[in-house]
């Protein structure tokens, strides 16, 4: 029962992120579930099943607070479905031996690429407006959708930077349209699993604690998404996974490390943690200085000067 209840806070947290920043329920979720000894095909499988719910619930909220481009869902999203089937059915191909750390080290590229992205680069806001085409989106939602079923995760950690990049949706919209896109992904990719795992290997009890607490998130991130600073919210999450999978490749029969090279490696990425963090909260506050300051400016030049 206390798993349980851990499993739906997981849930409830990893939605949160995930609806607020458009990524990272999948890489979180799973990344717990490989923490406690889950089989990696049935731990993306168990993430991929809950995530039917929670990313239709996500997606109805974000649509409602008006944050669903349906033309890049449809873009996106169709390919991502058959890249994630094809993804879901070659992991379940794999001995649990190759696959864990195989796992790790997908979800670890991705939590660097989270981290680096959200602390350096903050959320570009160039050529906002322009046209997204399909030749971009759709190999970009294959190529996700695969990462997503392979690694427990990844369909917003390289969705979601990707359009954000391209300066053409606002952040709003680019987290609300994954987001409400994942919904044909996660379904695509249950579909694999059940196709190449069967039903015996995934526990419905965690599917439904994970699938309860992301629901209950969901509406509340879509509401967030306006108010929470993503650069911060990016460096805490790209840090929780980076340390979390670098402790399990580490213990892992590829490098099987010492305990001292263990903790070597774990002061580092606290450290890095941490500055990245610092960095990323001081970049929030003087960006927002700036933006006040810019409309102070606007408003004191807008009041017309008294006539004599």
């Amino acid at each position: 029962m206390r798993r349980l209840v851990l499993l739906a806070l997981v849930g409830l947290g990893a939605q949160l992120v995930d609806g607020s920043l458009g990524m990272a329920y999948g890489v979180t979720s799973t990344t717990l579930l490989l923490a406690i000894g889950t089989n990696p095909a049935a731990a993306s499988a168990t993430v991929h099943l809950a995530e039917i719910g929670t990313t239709l619930v996500s997606g109805v909220s974000h649509w409602r607070f008006g944050n669903v481009d349906w033309k890049v869902v449809a873009k996106v999203g169709i390919p991502g479905a058959v890249g994630a089937f094809a993804g879901a059915t070659f992991l379940s191909n794999l001995s649990t031996e190759v696959a864990a750390p195989v796992m790790s080290l997908i979800l670890l590229s991705l939590g660097l690429y989270i981290l680096g992205r959200f602390t350096i680069a903050g959320l570009p806001k160039d050529n906002l407006g322009k046209p997204l085409r399909k030749r971009f989106l759709s190999p970009l939602g294959v190529f996700a959708g695969f990462v997503d079923s392979t690694g427990g995760g990844g369909w917003g950690p390289v969705g979601t930077p990707a359009i954000l990049a391209s300066g053409r949706l606002e952040p709003r919209k680019v987290i609300g349209s994954i987001d409400t896109s994942e919904f044909l992904v996660a379904v695509a990719a249950s579909i694999g699993f059940l196709v190449g795992l069967g039903s015996e290997d995934i526990n419905a009890s965690w599917v439904v604690a994970l699938l309860i607490g992301g629901m209950i998130a969901a509406p509340i991130a879509a509401w967030l998404v306006r108010h929470i600073p993503p650069r911060v919210l990016g460096s805490a999450v790209g840090g929780i996974i980076i340390l979390t999978n670098t402790r399990s490749l580490l213990r892992s029969d590829w490098i099987d490390a010492s305990d001292s090279t263990r903790y070597t490696f774990y002061a580092v990425i606290y450290v890095v943690w941490a500055a990245a963090l610092a960095y990323s909260i001081r970049r929030h506050l003087a960006e927002r200085a700036e933006e006040r300051a810019s409309e102070q400016r606007a408003t004191e030049e807008s009041v017309p000067e008294p006539t004599a």
